[in-house]
Parts: structure tokens; C-alpha cells; sequence
């Protein structure tokens, strides 16, 4: 983990919190990365992520589970947030309508684009959870 008590780490924190978007990083079969933008709740020790079925990642992540998870930059190529870990699919997490803090985050993007929060567990109904083993935060 990182070291939440420096002025770095406590942006950080800050910003695992609530920044919209995450670039998640996994690795296709041929080796090529593949970085998608994903919604994420983090609670303090790892992430969740919803995904629809039969998307890319998922089937990276089933042949190698290593990924990398960031934060973008400040636009001077600062305030970096930028996590390695091991991604899991979740066969028994609860729909993302069960996880209050995921709707509160999220109700208006998942309005944005055109679902209500019924509809949207039903299409991103993948759970992932992604446990950080290495940061690098400055």
C-alpha cells in the first residue's frame, strides 16, 4: 500500500475516491496490452469493477490475471495513481444495484448512458476485484 500520510498518498486516497474513470491494463493471449477505461469503487484495499459479458478483458484476465490499474495524470504529467495487481471474476458478487456506494458514485453516469441502475446490472453483470500488490504514487 501506499503511504497514505504524505502529501502524494493523501492526494491519492483523495482521488481513489472520486475520480470517474480508471484505465484498466490486462493482456491478451499474444501478449498486446489492452487499456480500457472502467468505473471502479474502491474501498480502501481493493476494486470492483462491472463488466459486460464476453468483453476482451475478461477473457484476458482468465489466461493471465496480472493487470495495471491508473489514474490519469494532472496535465503536466503529475499526480500519478498507478496500481499492479492480480484481477479476479467474481462468480458470486452481488449486482452492482446491491452496492450502495457504486450507485452513489455512479447513478448519473449510468443515466448518461441510458440505463437505470436495473438495467445496467443486468448488461455489466461481471464483477471483477482487483487486489493491489504495487503502487507507484507521486
Amino acid at each position: 500500500m501506499f503511504d497514505r500520510t504524505t502529501e502524494a498518498g493523501g492526494r491519492a486516497e483523495k482521488r481513489l475516491g472520486e475520480e470517474e474513470i480508471a484505465w484498466l491494463t490486462t493482456v491478451r493471449a499474444d501478449g498486446q496490452p489492452q487499456s480500457v477505461p472502467v468505473w471502479f469503487l474502491w474501498d480502501g484495499e481493493t476494486f470492483l469493477i462491472y463488466s459486460q459479458e464476453g468483453r476482451q478483458k475478461l477473457r484476458n484476465i482468465s489466461h493471465n490475471a496480472r493487470v495495471d490499474l491508473n489514474l490519469n495524470s494532472n496535465a503536466h504529467g503529475g499526480d500519478v495513481v498507478r496500481a499492479e495487481g492480480m484481477a479476479e471474476i467474481l462468480a458470486d458478487a452481488p449486482p452492482a444495484t446491491e452496492i450502495p456506494e457504486y450507485l452513489e458514485k455512479y447513478r448519473g453516469a449510468i443515466a448518461r448512458i441510458g440505463y437505470d441502475p436495473e438495467g445496467f446490472a443486468r448488461a455489466f453483470s461481471v464483477a471483477l476485484r482487483i487486489t493491489p500488490a504495487r503502487w507507484q504514487v507521486w
